[in-house]
C-alpha cells in the first residue's frame, strides 16, 4: 500500500499497543506559548543525573545524556480512525532555520514501538539533522519533538571507537558514563556482544577489526542500556555490499528480539525497503516529506526478498520520487 502527495500532510500519530507501565518521557516543546519544563525553583531545563558534564565528543562515543527530564502526559490522538497514544518518538511540524536559510519545513512523523521508519533523500536535505534534534544535539526553531531521551541509542556513520580500548571496553563505555559498576553491566555487555556476534572478539582492539566488525561493536555499545528508541545515521554506508547486506540481516534479527522503535537514515533504496516498515522520502532543502510508503512485507524477511517483483516495484516507485526530490 502506498500514499503519496506533494507535500504529505502532517502526520498526527500511528497506532501501537500501549505498553505498561508507561515510560517516563522527556519533551522538547518549541511552541512559545507552552513553557519548557524546569527544575523546581530554578527556571532552567532539568537534566538527568550526570548529564550536564557530558559534551558532544562523549555523545559521539554513543552516549546521549543531556535531557529535559520532567515528562509531560501525551494527549491521545486519532490517526486514520485509530485511537493511539505515546509513540516512542514523535515529530510534529518541525522547522529549522540557520539564520536566513530554512533547513527543515513542517516535518512530521511518529516512530512507534515495533516499527522501523526509514528516511531517504538527497544529501543535505536534513536527514541527519532530524536525528540530531531527536537526540538533543541540535535545537529546532519550530514545531515539537517528543521523545524519552533517557532511552535513546544512537549509531553514527562512523564506528567512533576508542582505539586504546578493547572491543569489550568500548562496549562498556556508555554504562561507565552512567556510573554503573562493572559487575552490574557485565551481563548486559555479554548479551550485547553475543547479539552482534562479537563475543569471541571482545579482547581485540579496533585496529584488529574489519569495518563491519567495528560497526557491530558500535551497535553493541548502544544496546547495553537497552534503549526504546534507536537512531541510525547511515551506519553501513561505508561498507562493501556483502558486509552491508549481512549487517542488514543481523539488524533485522535484533529488531525482532528487542522490538525497539527505529529511525534509520540511508541513501540506499534497497536497504530502506528491506529494513523498514515505512519509508519516507525527503525533498532537497528545505527538507520536507514528499512521499510516504508503507512497506507491506512481514517480518522476519528473507535475504532473497530483495529479488522479488513486489520489492522491485516498490523500490522503483521510491526511486521515482527520490529523483523528483532532487533540485
Amino acid at each position: 500500500m502506498e500514499t503519496r502527495s506533494e507535500p504529505v500532510p502532517a502526520i498526527e500519530n500511528e497506532s501501537r499497543d500501549v505498553l505498561q507501565p508507561q515510560p517516563r518521557r522527556s519533551v522538547v516543546n518549541k511552541n512559545p506559548e507552552s513553557p519548557q519544563p524546569t527544575r523546581p525553583g530554578s527556571g532552567a531545563p532539568s537534566r538527568i543525573p550526570g548529564g550536564s558534564s557530558i559534551v558532544e565528543s562523549d555523545v559521539r562515543e554513543g552516549g546521549l545524556f543531556e535531557s529535559i527530564s520532567q515528562g509531560a502526559t501525551f494527549d491521545t490522538v486519532v490517526h486514520e480512525g485509530v485511537e493511539t497514544s505515546n509513540p516512542a518518538l514523535e515529530i510534529q511540524r518541525l522547522q529549522l532555520w540557520y539564520g536566513d536559510t530554512k533547513a527543515l519545513h513542517e516535518v512530521s512523523m511518529p516512530a512507534p514501538h515495533g516499527k522501523v521508519t526509514a528516511l531517504i533523500g538527497p544529501s543535505g536535505c536534513g536527514k541527519s539533522t532530524l536525528l540530531r534534534i531527536a537526540s538533543g544535539l541540535e535545537t529546532h526553531t519550530g514545531g515539537d519533538c517528543n521523545v524519552d531521551r533517557d532511552s535513546i541509542g544512537y549509531v553514527f556513520q562512523d564506528a567512533t571507537l576508542f582505539p586504546w580500548r578493547t572491543v569489550r571496553k568500548n562496549v562498556e563505555l556508555i554504562a561507565e558514563l552512567h556510573g554503573e559498576s562493572s559487575a552490574a553491566m557485565a551481563e548486559r555487555v555479554d548479551e550485547s556482544l553475543a547479539l552482534v556476534n562479537l563475543d569471541e572478539h571482545e579482547d581485540k582492539y579496533p585496529r584488529q577489526l574489519s569495518g563491519g566488525m567495528r560497526m557491530r561493536a558500535s551497535l553493541a555499545r548502544s544496546l547495553v542500556l537497552q534503549p526504546d528508541v534507536f537512531l541510525f545515521d547511515e551506519p553501513f554506508g561505508a561498507l562493501d555490499e556483502i558486509s552491508r547486506e549481512r549487517l542488514n540481516d543481523e539488524l533485522l534479527s535484533l529488531f525482532k528480539t528487542k522490538n525497539f522503535a527505529g529511525l534509520f537514515i540511508t541513501h540506499s533504496i534497497a536497504e530502506a525497503v528491506f529494513l523498514s516498515t515505512r519509508v519516507l522520502v525527503m525533498s532537497a532543502r528545505p527538507g520536507r516529506i514528499v512521499a510516504d510508503y508503507e512497506v507491506p512485507f512481514e517480518y522476519p524477511r528473507s535475504h532473497d526478498i530483495r529479488y522479488e517483483s513486489a520489492f522491485a516495484e516498490l523500490s522503483g516507485k521510491i526511486s521515482h520520487d527520490l529523483r523528483g526530490a532532487h533540485p
